[in-house]
């Protein structure tokens, strides 16, 4: 056993040691494999189905995905009330309360509340999501995300992350974790050994972090010694490789032979607990990414996680088989004795150091305490991180701002796709944007606007055809092929004169999140220049709004306006609508290069 539970971060008693020696010295050897998992449960707050949960995986930490916030606490205090040993309650609060419980404060994504240029504002980020996890029983905190944007084109932490300067993601997650630290929850720095080098995401695909030990060492390297240095008590490793480092401890490791983070023992035990000397719990991201799977059987991957240093597991792919896999291996000697009880107690180490060493269901948070979930205090910081953060990006050439009824009365609201991933709401992981383009609407008609929302007229024409039968299909192409004549192809777009006629001003608009997918680029319905495209900026007064991803000036280079909002909840909404018309000013500071490196999207 190579963890000493008196340091940090546990700075357990005598009397807690004897706890976890004395429980490891009890548990059978399916309570030892089933304190390495964390499960995602889908049970519910339904005590039958609780109690059979819990005997069937013996689990040492759960997650949920969010729910109304009395279920949330229901579910954590049935599983704190029934298992034998008190279990790690995770969350995703990377935006927010809301990746605890579905009523919780967003706040904003990490690049969000940087833009803000207000240290104490990610203080006061990492005070509401602790406040509001611990409310519903959570403990356990998978962030802050110390990951740094080097590339653009990486769809999974464009908004997730900080920004481009390390020393900046350095002093935002200290911020953060200082304002976490004051509820009784533990956090989960991630993703170890670092994202943002390539542009893929680990859900669909290994990432690489090609840097050189010298350059990881500066960057990445002293952003997480920093973290370790303040205390923070786990690290999530990534299905990333450092193939520098794997050389490095490996000499002759050859590149077919280099494997992510989160099975390699030179990463994990030789660089993060080794040279870092992080000695707090290390546990995987989620194991059914393909940036894992694909890379080895999983058979092997399950106890080769643990034997390379992860000391939790997180999530089953099938429970019985999973189980099976992690069982099979301690007892034919591949997952060793040695490694099993170092993991037990770091494990139990941590829940000590939580305190359920001592844990009676009196010390189970009190219902009344869910009303600091999304209570006004909350909501006043989240609009002003939403009020700070907004950015005027990119201004040229004559400033159409303050954009008023007056001066521009009629305006056409363009959206732009393809649409936010909707599964992110599901995963807890920031707002979702639903509605975006009705509460625009509303909102600017509101201000004295005469509005007109732009309908893809390829879309409009595809889902009208889906609905005819092939009779009514074909009669509707020769009626357009006899009317359009010399038109052809071009038949959907308009005179240059229409728009004049008709409107004052573009407000053209993004909503594109691409965690899980592999582009966070954008998608044009009318490739050669709809009105999606917006080539018209030389036409009329056109501003570009992205409330999602930071990086969409490589696909609209030419547009002269371009504001980033970072995410779609309705207080950005608000926030925006004051900003352009002139209510509020544009405070917010890019933290990561919004010109992607390229010269035409300056000009």
């Amino acid at each position: 056993m190579n963890v000493d539970l008196k340091l940090k971060p546990y700075y357990l008693t005598t009397a807690q040691i004897r706890w976890v020696d004395e429980t490891i010295a009890k548990m059978s050897i399916d309570e030892k494999i089933g304190q390495l998992f964390v499960h995602m449960t889908g049970a519910g707050p339904h005590e039958d189905a609780v109690i059979k949960d819990i005997a069937q995986t013996k689990m040492g930490g759960i997650r949920f995905l969010p729910l109304p916030k009395t279920d949330m606490w229901e579910m954590n205090r049935l599983y704190q009330k029934h298992s034998k040993i008190p279990v790690l309650s995770a969350v995703n609060v990377e935006a927010g309360g809301n990746g605890a419980t579905k009523d919780g404060t967003v706040v904003g994504q990490e690049i969000k509340v940087a833009a803000t240029g207000d240290p104490l504002l990610a203080y006061k980020f990492g005070q509401i999501c602790g406040k509001e996890a611990v409310a519903t029983g959570a403990n356990w905190a998978f962030s802050p995300i110390v990951d740094i944007t080097y590339n653009w084109h990486n769809p999974v932490i464009s908004t997730r992350a900080w920004g481009n300067d390390p020393d900046l993601v350095l002093e935002l997650s200290k911020q953060y974790f200082r304002g976490m630290n004051e509820s009784n929850i533990v956090c989960a720095m991630k993703h170890f050994p670092g994202d943002g080098r390539d542009e893929r995401d680990q859900h669909v695909a290994t990432s690489v972090n090609d840097l050189s030990c010298s350059e990881w060492d500066e960057t990445y390297g002293k952003v997480f010694r920093g973290l370790i240095d303040a205390g923070v008590e786990s690290v999530m490793t990534g299905h990333i490789m450092l193939p520098a480092y794997q050389k490095h401890f490996t000499p002759g490791t050859r590149d077919e032979e280099l494997v992510p983070a989160t099975v390699s023992k030179e990463l994990l035990t030789d660089l993060l607990r080794g040279k870092l000397g992080f000695n707090g719990l290390i546990v995987t991201d989620a194991s059914h990414m393909v940036g894992l799977t694909g890379r080895t059987k999983r058979s092997e991957m399950v106890p080769a996680a643990i034997m390379a240093g992860n000391d939790m597991f997180l999530f089953y792919n099938d429970v019985e088989e999973d189980f099976k896999f992690m069982k099979d291996a301690y007892l034919d000697g591949r997952l060793t004795e040695a490694r099993l009880l170092d993991a037990l107690h770091r494990i139990l180490g941590i829940k000590a150091h939580l305190h359920l060493d001592r844990f009676t269901l009196s010390d189970f948070p009190e219902l009344s305490g869910l009303d600091i979930i999304g209570c006004e205090t909350h909501k006043k910081v989240a609009f002003e991180v939403a009020d700070k953060s907004i950015t005027l990006a990119k201004q040229v050439g004559p400033s159409p701002f303050p954009v008023t009824p007056e001066k521009y009365p009629r305006m056409l609201l363009v959206p732009v796709g393809p649409e936010t991933n909707p599964i992110l709401a599901l995963a807890g992981m920031g707002a979702d944007g639903t509605g975006l383009k009705e509460q625009l609407t509303v909102q600017l008609k509101s201000h004295g606007f005469i509005v007109d929302v732009y309908v893809d007229p390829v879309k409009n024409m595809m889902d009208m055809l889906s609905r005819m039968t092939q009779e009514e299909q074909a009669k509707y192409q020769d009626m357009m092929r006899n009317t359009q004549g010399h038109k052809g192809v071009y038949g959907n777009k308009q005179q240059v004169a229409y728009l004049h006629e008709h409107y004052d001003i573009v407000i053209a608009f993004a909503n594109v999140n691409a965690s899980m997918r592999t582009t966070q680029r954008l998608e044009w319905a009318i490739s050669k220049g709809g009105w999606d495209n917006p080539w018209y900026v030389n036409e009329l007064p056109t501003i570009f709004v992205s409330f999602q991803c930071p990086f969409h000036l490589a696909d609209v280079s030419q547009i002269k306006n371009y504001v980033n909002a970072y995410d779609a909840d309705g207080i950005t909404i608000k926030a925006f609508v004051d900003k352009l018309v002139g209510a509020s000013t544009f405070q917010g500071k890019s933290t990561v290069d919004v010109f992607c490196g390229m010269i035409d999207t300056r000009f």
